[in-house]
């Protein structure tokens, strides 16, 4: 007996999507989760530098600690972190203004959350 053997192919390409779109996803929700993760990392970052400065140069707007720790929480543009996580310790040289928080992450398999943190201090002038 001579002759092509004829093949179906009509499913392949259905198959191959389905094994591979649940890795595009998970690689896609990761990219996400990496930008959230920096965004509130550099948000931390900013505004504990902008609340140190104030407390250095500022003592209208930032004289007392209250002030300082509102003003930080407002620095913290795309994030909200409550005021009462700020820190604030002040020295005759330098005023310093730290801040730690819980990030929480949206791909499980890495862990739940991440501890962040953020420091900055100031020379008084």
């Amino acid at each position: 007996m001579t002759g092509a053997i004829h093949k179906d192919n009509s499913g392949a390409a259905a198959i191959e999507f389905a094994l591979v779109f649940p890795v595009l996803i998970v690689f896609l929700l990761g990219i996400i989760d990496v930008g959230r993760l920096l965004w509130t990392q550099t948000a931390l970052d900013r505004s504990v530098l902008a609340a140190a400065r104030c407390a250095a140069v500022d003592t209208t707007t930032c004289g007392t600690t209250t002030g300082i720790k509102n003003y930080a929480s407002s620095e913290a543009y795309g994030v909200t972190i409550n005021s009462s996580a700020y820190t604030v310790t002040s020295g005759s040289t330098e005023v310093c203004v730290s801040v730690a928080m819980t990030f929480r992450l949206i791909i499980p398999w890495v862990g739940n959350t991440v501890n962040l943190s953020a420091n900055s201090c100031y020379p008084v002038s």
